[in-house]
């Protein structure tokens, strides 16, 4: 078993005040098994809608895992569904009925006539059984295939799929792991991202432990997923390694994390590596910068401290940048954001400085600088940059972009 699909189901999780997240879980356990996820599929509580994704599914995996819809009342149709579509005739299991009218009496009540739907077990079935509530799970195998069929309850679900794993499917998955390697990238579009990378595809197909890959793309980022099934983990870790060896060949200093480390924490193992202090003078970003610094354990070592200089005043006052700039070429500009970024370093008596200034939205842009548009600069004894951006999206979308770009000028100027 190589391919599997989770199937969600219950209507409430078609409603915007319920999520999916049993999904994750099951996909983090079958990945275990070196099984690979083709699909997910959330479906309400319809029987033919149901039995119609079943159908699909069994027709393009090997294993089907259902989580959801195993309660005793009418619209709990899994149990129903499943027998009908793999034709399995449904048979009370008495045990299962004795040990959920005991679970009633334990807390002083009778068991109501409608939970022995929950004993129903499709012939051939092997039974899951719940310590933490009344479904019991189910799995079914049919030939080359198999349906897991889970109750939705997370505290229900998890040791029941733990189980699975150590028994059933681990039996039948030939022993296989699966690993996968997320590249993060910086400083490129996904366009050019792939441009650039799409050489090395038909060579990584073409490999004995053949690797697949999945670009992902965000405002100020973008990711390469990369993944590999062999028989060992030492296999998977030397070919996904060989494989993010080449893409950091390709695309040099835009990949800024190849082990899973958000940019602030890359940016944080430079500067305690170097043993060098930052202090950062914000204005559009309003701290953001600061606090992703600062969300890194430990940042106390590089970061000194940073100033929030939202209005022209600020920046004069606090950080020492000539009116006369202002005035000359405007808040919003690389000379501004240089000043601040001189201004900040000089004060806190510390290696680098950060200035990052602009105009974040919705209102304040004109024709010459338009909402988006971000100067930014990084500053030591020895040199400075600056650069002015144009940034699209929401206010929100600027600012987390201005962020990853002060963060990204910093990182860039230690490495080079």
């Amino acid at each position: 078993m190589n391919r599997a699909a989770i199937l969600a189901v219950g209507s409430e999780l078609l409603t915007p005040s319920r999520v999916d997240t049993n999904s994750l879980f099951i996909t983090e356990q079958l990945n275990l098994l070196g099984v690979e996820v083709a699909f997910k599929t959330i479906v309400g509580d319809d029987r033919d809608e149901l039995a119609t994704v079943l159908r699909h599914a069994l027709g393009r995996v090997d294993v089907v895992i259902c989580c959801g819809g195993l309660g005793p009342t009418d619209d709990d149709v899994t149990r129903e569904v499943v027998a009908g579509v793999m034709r399995r005739a449904l048979l009370e299991d008495e045990s299962i009925t004795a040990r959920i009218r005991k679970r009633f009496e334990s807390r002083g009540m009778q068991m109501p006539e409608i939970n022995r739907r929950q004993a129903m077990v499709p012939v051939g079935a092997l039974v899951l059984d719940n310590t933490n509530g009344t479904a019991p799970g189910l799995w079914i195998e049919d030939g080359a295939r198999a349906v897991a069929l889970l109750p939705g309850p997370p505290r229900e679900l998890k040791p029941m799929m733990e189980r699975l794993v150590q028994g059933p499917l681990k039996a039948r998955t030939g022993h296989q792991v699966l690993g996968r390697r997320v590249i993060r990238i910086t400083g490129r579009s996904e366009s050019h991202t792939e441009e650039a990378v799409r050489s090395l595809y038909a060579e990584w197909t073409a490999m004995a432990t053949p690797i697949s890959a999945t670009i992902l793309a965000s405002l100020g980022q973008i990711e390469l997923h990369l993944s590999a099934r062999a028989g060992s983990h030492e296999t998977v870790a030397a070919v996904l390694g060989e494989a993010t060896r080449d893409v950091s060949g390709v695309l040099g200093l835009d990949v800024y994390s190849t082990d899973g480390r958000p940019l602030e924490a890359v940016l944080g193992d430079l500067l305690v590596a170097r043993a060098l202090r930052v202090a950062v003078a914000e204005s559009c970003t309003g701290g953001l910068v600061t606090s992703r610094l600062t969300d890194v354990p430990g940042s106390s070592q590089y970061v000194d401290r940073a100033v929030v200089a939202y209005a022209n005043d600020a920046k004069v006052s606090l950080l020492g940048v000539p009116q006369a700039l202002i005035d000359q070429h405007g808040a919003v500009s690389e000379p501004v954001a240089v000043a601040m970024a001189t201004g900040i370093r000089t004060r806190a008596k510390v290696d680098i400085g950060v200035g990052v200034t602009g105009i974040a939205g919705p209102g304040g842009g004109s024709p010459e600088k338009p909402v988006g548009t971000v100067a930014i600069a990084a500053a030591t004894a020895a040199a400075t940059r600056s650069r002015l951006f144009r940034f699209v999206g929401e206010r929100e979308m600027v600012k987390f972009q201005a962020s990853q770009a002060a963060l990204d000028m910093v990182r860039r100027m230690l490495l080079q």
